[in-house]
């Protein structure tokens, strides 16, 4: 994709729904930038504060742009950076000053790790009282407290990697970390209905969230299916216990997905293929039918799929309203999204300092998200912050 392409942020001080929000973020690598990530795209002035070595994601790479880990650049623009060592008790005090200025304080140390440094939520809402106090955790503040929580561990504890790959194959992850971002999404969400108490009742408030409980509520239909009818769900591949078809099927030159989730738009799909009969089949008519009937449906819409390309079958399909789609590498989501007229590059900074990154999915009619700082480099903003954090709180400006 061509850079010229790219929409370009507007520079300038914040603005959105969060504006006059200060955020002091003790997060590192993925929930929790990704959350403080989130609400600098609101508005909210987020300063974060890294160990002398920095956030670790600094180092993953490939890949990489102009030598930074485009794995640290894709959570973490909009925020100030501050180098401060914790050990050392000056910068403890200017971290704990940081915590008694702040809106919002996010953390995901191990559970109680920062109550040495003053830095926890007994010690912040002491001097802070309206103080919205976030901790992201692997595995909670209980008997799970030592566990060390990664993306990975989750996806194997909570059972996602038993439903992810073949039936006969061995259990796979799933492509991205998708439990630290569900987490880092409800730790946003903690925060703003703990910020919505606080403008009613003056009270801050602990917002906790934890990885294993996020990916047991986001296996959503799994997670009933154990939960309210004792049913332990297998791998299927890519097919569906619930619904057919709903599944990728190979067509004349790749494979398509097919999402037609209803009796509606079976028909329609029956319809487009040629085959309208099968609509009116009692093995096919209603979706309980199609998906106990599954393996004699498969190959009668396979027969037919395969007399186009999947592209063309896409336009054809979805023309009337049946979900479908191409089975896409990422710059092929990209220039969907693209086509979709859903711009989903922004540029952020100016000149040699812009980043593209992908865009804030939220979007407000009247407060729009805003992209207002690039990634910070390390300590970029430390001279400044140590400037306001040692000046009298009622003479320094955010």
């Amino acid at each position: 994709m061509d850079d010229t392409d790219h929409s370009t942020a507007e520079a300038g001080p914040a603005s959105g729904p969060l504006s006059g929000v200060l955020v002091a973020d003790f997060s590192r690598v993925l929930a929790g930038p990704y959350a403080t990530m989130l609400l600098a795209d609101m508005g909210a002035e987020v300063v974060k504060v890294e160990g002398p070595q920095g956030d670790e994601t600094r180092s993953w790479m490939p890949p990489v742009r102009d030598e930074v880990s485009t794995y640290y650049l894709g959570v973490n623009r909009g925020k100030r950076s501050i180098a401060l060592d914790l050990r050392d008790d000056g910068d403890a005090a200017l971290a704990r000053e940081l915590a008694h200025r702040a809106d919002v304080v996010i953390e995901n140390f191990k559970p109680g790790g920062l109550a040495k440094y003053g830095l926890d939520y007994a010690a912040v809402s002491a001097a802070n009282p309206g103080a919205v106090y976030a901790s992201i955790s692997g595995f909670g503040t209980g008997a799970g407290r030592d566990v060390p929580g990664y993306d990975l561990m989750v996806q194997a504890i909570s059972g996602l990697m038993s439903l992810t790959g073949e039936p006969d194959g061995p259990p796979y992850r799933a492509g991205i970390s998708v439990f630290d971002v569900m987490a880092g999404n409800h730790a946003v969400i903690g925060i703003l209905a703990a910020l919505r108490h606080r403008d009613a009742t003056g009270s801050g408030q602990h917002v906790e969230v934890n990885l294993l409980s996020s990916a047991l509520t986001g296996l959503v239909n799994h997670s009933s299916a154990y939960a309210a009818g004792g049913v332990v769900p297998f791998r299927m591949g890519n097919a569906h216990p619930s619904v057919f078809p709903y599944e990728p099927l190979p067509t004349a030159d790749s494979d398509l997905i097919v999402a037609a989730a209803n009796d509606g738009q079976f028909r329609k799909l029956c319809d487009v293929l040629g085959v309208p009969r099968l609509a009116s089949d009692p093995r096919f008519a209603h979706n309980a039918d199609r998906t106990a009937n599954r393996e004699e449906l498969r190959p009668l819409l396979e027969e037919r799929l395969a007399t186009r390309g999947a592209v063309e079958w896409f336009e054809a399909l979805t023309a009337v309203g049946v979900p479908c789609g191409p089975i896409n590498t990422i710059d092929g989501g990209f220039a969907m999204a693209e086509r979709f007229g859903l711009d989903p590059v922004v540029e952020v900074g100016e000149g040699e300092r812009a980043v593209p990154t992908t865009r804030n999915p939220i979007r407000f009619s009247a407060t729009p998200v805003g992209y207002h700082r690039p990634p910070p480099g390390l300590d970029e903003h430390g001279a400044e912050l140590r400037a306001w954090l040692t000046a009298p709180e009622e003479a320094a400006g955010a």
